[in-house]
């Protein structure tokens, strides 16, 4: 696909060398408060080798007005299998070059990447909800901001005290290697949440650990809880605690920041010492899965005090790839109309066949269409939390039509398991 951007605007590759001019244009793109030379002293883990920048026409030299990177995520998880996904990240356009198609542009280099490389979807968090349904990008995943107060009481689900519990500051070189082998072993969705993904080893072991105090908000440096049984580490939490001082009382805050457990038992200790730390009033936790444990396992659900918002945003980029790499929650015969206005390749008519939880095909065809819609809409069901029916209520999908056709194929797209909060 070609690539336009406005006349003497330019694309190119950006390196590590680059830093400097990179922190520059995302002071511009992202307000701050803080000097550049702060910010320039931070280490930065990008990709680097798809990161790009737009330079503009008789700039500065290494002025760069807007720029786009893109994680290689091989095995990304989707229903029932994995999928090769671009993780669009650190999308930022400088206030004097607005309006003028340079995110168009960056977006279509995008696509134009992922599908050279084999990269069926595409997913972002969307820093602003209404950018990115005009690129084909559908809303995926939703996830819970969480307030609890402290000692909020939980429900026993059996072996919760067979754990032990160490708290200590965080860093890479004592607990990368053993988050990591937590989110792989299921901790962080692995086990077939969709929408996870795993980061390349030296963001996991490396950038991810990075805690500058600009970033802190007056709050302490990162702390970590770690649950192990029999000397094995079972479950994690990065945190940091915020003090506060109300009548003469703690009213403290504990901030969680990421976590991971690999049963129901570990999960459960692992909050029970989030609940009870010393000083704190309450606990406040993002990215939290619309299924998550902790929301069964409270004793009152009412006083978490739960706040919606959108997570996971896909786009199908690759669509007979993108569906055959799912698997469906009941069988499923059904043509698909489909329109894309930016990748035609994918409009037109496709026969997506499939048993319940077994392989799927996706191929094109001439037989009449069950079910019409848009490439935004498609990409919305994918990973199962959106539902087709609920769509065509809307009138997005069907011409607004709810046919026992739309329903079953809703029913089919579903999937037992909540897709993940966001995780880049």
């Amino acid at each position: 696909m070609s690539v336009q951007l406005p006349a003497g605007y330019r694309l190119e590759p950006l390196s590590p060398e680059r830093l400097t001019d990179v922190m520059v244009l995302d002071t511009w793109a992202f307000p701050t408060g803080d000097d550049i030379k702060d910010v320039l002293v931070e280490e930065v883990g990008l990709p680097w080798e798809r990161c790009h920048g737009v330079v503009p026409p008789n700039g500065k030299p290494g002025e760069i007005v807007g720029m786009y990177a893109s994680w290689p995520f091989d095995d990304a998880t989707v229903p029932g299998g994995t999928a090769a996904m671009g993780g669009l990240t650190w999308v930022g356009v400088h206030p004097q070059h607005r309006r003028r198609g340079l995110l168009s542009a960056m977006i279509d280099h995008h696509f134009a990447t992922c599908l050279e490389n084999g990269e069926s979807w595409t997913g972002l968090y969307a820093a602003e909800h209404a950018i990115y349904g005009r690129f084909g990008y559908g809303s995926a995943a939703d996830s819970y901001s969480l307030q609890l107060s402290r000692q909020a009481a939980l429900r026993p689900v059996g072996g919760e005290v067979d754990h032990t519990i160490r708290i200590e500051l965080a860093n890479a070189a004592d607990h990368a290697e053993l988050a990591l082998a937590i989110d792989r072993a299921g901790g962080r969705g692995r086990g077939g949440r969709p929408g996870w993904n795993t980061f390349p080893d030296s963001w996991n072991l490396h950038s991810r650990w990075l805690d500058p105090s600009r970033w802190r908000g007056g709050k302490e440096g990162r702390r970590i809880v770690v649950v192990e049984r029999d000397g094995q580490p079972r479950a994690y939490a990065t945190f940091r605690r915020g003090n506060d001082w109300k009548d003469y009382q703690p009213n403290g805050t504990v901030y969680i920041q990421r976590w991971g457990a690999l049963d129901a038992a570990a999960s459960h200790a692992l909050w029970t010492s989030l609940l009870d730390l010393d000083l704190m009033a309450k606990v406040e936790v993002g990215g939290v899965p619309t299924d998550d444990a902790i929301l069964n396992l409270l004793v009152n659900r009412r006083a978490a005090t739960p706040k919606l918002v959108d997570s996971q945003w896909a786009r199908l980029l690759d669509v007979p790839a993108a569906l055959s790499a799912r698997q469906y929650q009941t069988e499923i015969d059904v043509v698909l109309e489909l329109t894309d206005a930016r990748l035609p390749a994918n409009a037109g008519r496709w026969r997506l066949q499939a048993e319940a939880f077994g392989a799927a095909t996706c191929a094109r065809t001439a037989a009449k269409a069950d079910v019409t819609l848009d490439i935004r809409e498609l990409s919305a069901a994918y990973l199962g939390a959106r539902s087709l029916a609920a769509l065509a209520q809307a009138g997005l999908v069907n011409g607004g039509e709810l046919t026992e056709q739309v329903r079953r194929t809703a029913a089919a797209f579903g999937w037992p398991i909540a897709p993940g909060a966001l995780d880049y």
